[in-house]
């Protein structure tokens, strides 16, 4: 059974997913990081794919990305890194990127060899649900993988139906259409998106990401879905501690619960 699969069922609220960026802040960083999150804790983990245009991401994601870049991250690299994960790591992991790198990689050797080194899942925000229908979903499903599909408060309902009838990981609810970043709070209408979307009874889970940093928005998105997904204020966080995974982890956790 897909991992992604199994931790939804038996765990249904209150799930911690964190994102990183593979080659970030040393090119031999991305296994650590991964050992250190599980180790704390996290449920889920996003390894980011680093990316020169990456749209959808804030300042802080898109230098922990230029920083990977030039430390020569790339994605055979990242496959020779995560060959051996399985044999330590066992929560699901997820690979969060942007299509053109994927495509120079051939997406079917992608997809192969993300299921050969245990990756449970792929994030791509620049990939239209359509185009994901027409070319790639039987790809993806062939290797067992989960497609998560983003939706903002933006999203129409028909599309959310059809995004919830053809996937089934979870559907990652983005809590603004801006990128990626620090928010103090959600406001009124943050939460009527959230509480929107409950309504809707979709059959998917659904995680909260975009601006999650401190204890109100990681409560508020616990309390409106399965759970909340962290990137930026990680990373930074990383950098603080120069490069110290562990440390940048207990410290993530301590200011999200106090």
């Amino acid at each position: 059974m897909n991992r992604i699969t199994k931790l939804f069922q038996e765990q249904k609220r209150n799930i911690l997913s964190v994102y990183f960026c593979a080659g970030y802040p040393q090119l031999d960083s991305t296994v650590n990081v991964i050992k250190a999150l599980e180790k704390v804790g996290i449920k889920i983990i996003e390894i980011g794919i680093p990316f020169s245009d990456p749209m959808a991401d804030g300042p802080v994601i898109q230098q922990a990305s230029t920083v990977a870049l030039k430390n020569g991250m790339t994605l055979s690299h990242l496959f020779s890194q995560l060959k051996d994960i399985r044999k330590e790591v066992h929560i699901p992991l997820i690979f969060m990127g942007y299509l053109n790198p994927i495509i120079q990689y051939g997406f079917e050797n992608f997809c192969r060899s993300s299921k050969e080194v245990g990756v449970d899942g792929i994030i791509l925000p620049d990939l239209p649900f359509k185009d994901y229908q027409n070319k790639f979903q039987p790809i993806v499903e062939k290797y067992d993988l989960k497609m998560i599909m983003l939706i903002t408060p933006e999203t129409s309902e028909e599309r959310i139906r059809l995004i919830d009838q053809n996937t089934n990981g979870f559907i990652y609810m983005v809590s603004s259409a801006a990128i990626t970043g620090a928010q103090k709070d959600f406001n009124e209408e943050k939460l009527a998106y959230f509480h929107r979307i409950n309504a809707m009874n979709l059959k998917n889970p659904r995680m909260i990401g975009f601006g999650i940093s401190n204890k109100q928005t990681y409560q508020s998105a616990m309390d409106n879905a399965a759970g909340a997904i962290i990137g930026s204020k990680f990373i930074a966080l990383l950098e603080k501690e120069n490069g110290n995974a562990e440390e940048a982890a207990k410290c993530l956790l301590d200011e999200l619960r106090h």
